[in-house]
């Protein structure tokens, strides 16, 4: 067997040994393809049910069958070694069984395991040698595998360093990917809906590509600058696969300069026409998405490195790499007793194909299916019910409110990925969020009665929407003769509610990670101090003590690669900086480059706490609303600087993160970091182009970001930038929240968020064993609420609810080995059916006829009837009249 071809059939574990086994044959029950030795036992088939597993230790009986060989190398000593740092790391961990953590501080705290003293009674003996073996069992599936189940589910344990990586297929696909996906998701961006090819569609049509290529090829060996390569390297690798899916990733995101530009160059916004020309919008987008990418190679030892940072979100697109490429097969026991041998590529085609086809009802045919808001069906014109049941304009209190998947996905939150604590933390804070919103609704606290109870846009005091160029000079600053001559914005309650929990979130953010991650960021400056120290000390030996958890096993494997030094992402850093500097500086934007500056101050304060975060709930924490009060503050006045310091305090964050998950991924696949380096570089480059060179087509498109605008590009988001930027930058925040200002109450999220975490520290602290206040995680609930806010409600989160408790509340207890075949194989087959069929229905229905094509009955219209049409205020007024302070009196603020 070849090295190149090896890749298709054999693996590397940690320790070198070449693990080929045969398919599971039903008649012959021969041996599991991948785990050396290893035969179908009835433990295997239930997943788990072995004597040892009996006290919870989440492993399925094939993984004990393929570590069990190894106890006798596990010795006592290194046994609590492991263990101690294990407890320490995990036990505030809310993805880490409660049961295991039980026998872990039973095991540390009774020394009579570690003298191996004779036990008075027989009992205790046979209990001691059960709990000792368990221990190493846990002990090496930290060392050898993963800590979490879902985890060790997608991600081999193994590495063939041999598997060809970077290739010539590789670049082309990437390429084209990167390309294809930056083009169509930046021209649909500003259309409303907007449509975008996310990764999971590169990813399955990366697969039938790549084994076409691999197929047709010739296998012809070159040399260039004294190093072989091939066209055709052999078999279609899953590190290929995989290292074409992050250029997909890293290219198929829209970022901001679909809503900077449109918002600084149209007429009727800023009217900035320097913001037309190509330089400008290429050096802003270089500097932006680059200063990202520098910031996450600099925290990889906080958020990709350790295993704790697991990025759940991440797991369904390596449960879809490996549904093509594994040849393992193993059947496994799962509901009705019925024992389960389809194939995770099987069944991925199955219910690719089932959604796809399901998709045309909620997404075209019945389009109420998706937003089943039936009791306000009943009667649509009544304001209560549409008020507090309504999905489109109310708080969704409706017990089923959806036949769409898609709305399930709509925040990010795949119940099949996020761990069931996130989402039951999220609910907890939607609810919280819709009692409250009604309340304050109901009260007409801040004049809310006028106002639809649930909507993000900004208000008038006649209640109608607030036209921002009322208030502008020519040069788009205020006017405050205009301003007092017209009304003071409004908010409606559901967006008031939304903006409190925003601002208890960050405190609770900050206040979480010291409390609660101090020990995970302090080991990722441990590690990289040490890096450092290496460097200094020239190969001298360092007298430390051992850190037998500091690296993983993936960290181990990935050992034997040339890593990208911290130096290296410094300097994409440092040029990306320069380059948005220059964006800035070199074009009459009226703003100083020390903005920017500031900008990067707050992803390098913000970016650990909220990356360890995600990377354990998988949900991240949104810094758009903080970017903006901050930024508003320290230069009031200038929209402009708000826009910039917004970009890269946020923008650069959000990029960052979504870099770090990226980076995750090629440390599962143990793709060599160089690889990951040059491709995400290269991918991020040609979406910077391609950007900023569609900007200007645009822009000259009739009517754009209006509402008569063609193909229905009316420019959503960079409307709501605009509005952003005004109030957040012209009027600032001080005009809103200041001293004596009527929202200023809303400041006491901030506090608020302190003390919630600390009083749920308190509680731990006094009921250590509490099951239910070590499932509590407040920043989710504030998270959920802040998420929840206007468009979206109760609806879009209670189907996430039953769909996390049925996978990772029962099935996940009763069929470990089946959950852990399947559930991450169908996260990625439903999201991948809908786009494919969601971009047919768009090019097919929307793009013809200027999207004249629609189905006209009842099961489409009954969506916008009524109240869920745009909401109902439940105040009204006469005409003439206005709430709040009089016009022209002098008392706006």
């Amino acid at each position: 067997m070849s090295a190149n071809d090896k890749a298709a059939y054999g693996v590397e574990g940690v320790h070198g040994v070449e693990t080929v086994g045969d398919r599971y044959d039903e008649k012959t029950e021969k041996n599991v393809e991948g785990i050396p030795h290893a035969t179908v036992t009835s433990a295997a088939l239930n997943g788990g049910d072995d004597p040892i597993a009996a006290h919870d230790l989440e492993v399925t009986g094939y993984e004990l069958e393929a570590i069990e060989g190894k106890l006798p190398q596990m010795s006592t000593e290194r046994t609590k070694l492991i263990i101690a740092q294990l407890y320490e790391i995990h036990k505030y961990d809310q993805n880490f069984p409660r049961p295991t953590l039980d026998r872990m501080q039973e095991f540390l705290q009774r020394p009579d395991h570690l003298d191996q003293a004779t036990p008075a009674h027989e009992d205790d003996k046979v209990g001691d040698d059960e709990l000792l073996k368990e221990m190493k069992l846990e002990a090496l599936l930290a060392t050898e595998n993963s800590p979490y189940l879902e985890v060790r589910a997608n991600v081999d344990p193994t590495d063939d360093p041999d598997m060809p990586s970077l290739t010539f297929r590789v670049l082309v696909l990437g390429t084209i990917a990167s390309g294809l996906g930056s083009f169509v998701d930046t021209l649909f961006a500003n259309r409303n809906p907007a449509i975008y090819i996310g990764a999971n569609v590169a990813q399955l049509l990366a697969y039938p590509a790549g084994r076409f290529m691999a197929t047709t090829l010739p296998r012809k060996t070159f040399r260039t600058f004294g190093k072989e390569w091939t066209l055709n390297p052999g078999p279609f690798s899953p590190k290929e696969h995989m290292l074409i899916t992050i250029m997909a990733n890293v290219s198929f995101s829209s970022g901001y300069t679909n809503s900077i530009i449109p918002t600084q160059a149209m007429s009727f916004f800023f009217d900035m026409q320097f913001a037309r020309k190509f330089g400008y919008q290429l050096l802003n987008t270089l500097g932006f998405t680059f200063v990202g990418y520098g910031l996450a190679g600099l925290t990889r030892r906080f958020l990709v490195y350790p295993s704790v940072a697991v990025w759940p979100s991440s797991l369904s697109i390596v449960a879809l790499n490996k549904s093509f490429h594994t040849t393992v097969n193993e059947p496994v026991r799962g509901p009705f007793g019925k024992i389960f041998t389809m194939s995770r590529e099987k069944f991925f085609l199955y219910t690719f194909g089932a959604m796809f086809i399901w998709f045309w009802f909620p997404g075209m045919i019945w389009q109420s299916l998706s937003y089943f808001s039936w009791m306000t069906w009943i009667a649509p014109n009544n304001i209560h019910l549409s008020a507090v049941t309504g999905m489109a304009g109310g708080m969704g209190l409706n017990p089923w409110p959806t036949f769409d998947w898609n709305i399930l996905n709509a925040n990010g939150t795949n119940p099949l990925t996020l761990p069931s604590f996130t989402i039951v933390n999220q609910m907890i804070g939607v609810i919280a969020a819709a009692l409250i919103s009604i309340a304050v609704y109901y009260r007409n606290d801040w004049n809310t009665g006028y106002i639809p109870i649930n909507s993000n846009k900004v208000w008038a005091n006649t209640g109608a929407r607030y036209n921002v160029t009322k208030i502008l000079d020519d040069d788009s600053n205020l006017d405050p003769a205009k301003y007092q001559t017209y009304s003071e914005p409004w908010m409606g309650a559901g967006y008031i509610v939304c903006f409190i929990f925003y601002f208890a979130m960050y405190s609770a953010t900050l206040t979480y990670c010291v409390l609660y991650h101090r020990h995970d960021i302090a080991l990722g400056f441990k590690s990289f101090t040490k890096v450092i120290r290496k460097q200094f000390r020239r190969g001298r030996p360092e007298d430390e003590e051992e850190d037998v958890l500091a690296e993983d096993v993936h960290s181990r494997l990935m050992a034997r690669y040339k890593e990208v030094p911290e130096w290296q992402y410094l300097i994409v850093l440092l040029i990306a900086m320069v380059m948005g500097m220059v964006g800035v500086g070199v074009y009459p934007t009226h703003v100083t480059p020390a903005v920017l500056i500031f900008g990067i101050i707050m992803p390098l304060i913000v970016m650990i706490p909220c990356g360890l975060v995600q990377a354990v709930t998988g949900m991240p924490i949104p810094l758009n609303v903080l970017a903006e009060f901050i930024g508003g503050a320290i230069v009031p006045g200038n929209a402009n600087s708000l826009i910039y310091f917004k970009t890269y305090g946020y923008i650069a964050t959000y990029q960052a993160l979504a870099f770090s998950s990226d980076l995750k991924l090629a440390h599962y696949l143990k793709i060599p970091p160089y690889h990951t380096f040059a491709m995400q570089i290269w991918a991020t480059l040609i979406y910077c182009f391609v950007c900023a060179g569609l900007q200007n087509y645009i822009l000259a498109f009739k009517g754009v970001c209006t509402s008569a605008a063609k193909f229905g590009m009316s420019c959503p988001g960079a409307n709501t930038f605009f509005t952003s930027a005004v109030f957040w930058g012209t009027l600032g925040p001080a005009r809103l929240f200041g001293p004596g200002k009527r929202y200023n109450l809303m400041l006491l999220g901030f506090p608020a968020g302190v003390v919630v975490v600390l009083a749920l520290w308190v509680l731990r602290k006094k009921f250590p064993r509490s099951e239910m206040l070590r499932q509590v995680h407040p920043v989710m609930w504030f998270a959920g609420a802040a998420y929840w806010g206007p468009p979206y409600n109760f609806s879009y989160f209670v189907g996430n609810v039953y769909v996390t408790l049925l996978s990772f509340g029962y099935i996940r207890k009763r069929y470990a080995a089946f959950w852990a075949k399947y559930n991450y194989v169908l996260a990625a087959s439903f999201p991948a059916g809908i786009a494919i069929a969601a971009i047919i229905i768009f090019f097919g229905t929307a793009i013809p006829k200027d999207g004249s094509i629609y189905l006209d009955w009842w099961g489409n219209n009954v969506v916008s009837a009524g109240c869920e049409g745009g909401g109902c205020p439940r105040l009204t007024l006469a005409d003439g009249e206005v709430f709040g302070a009089p016009v022209n009196s002098g008392l706006f603020t």
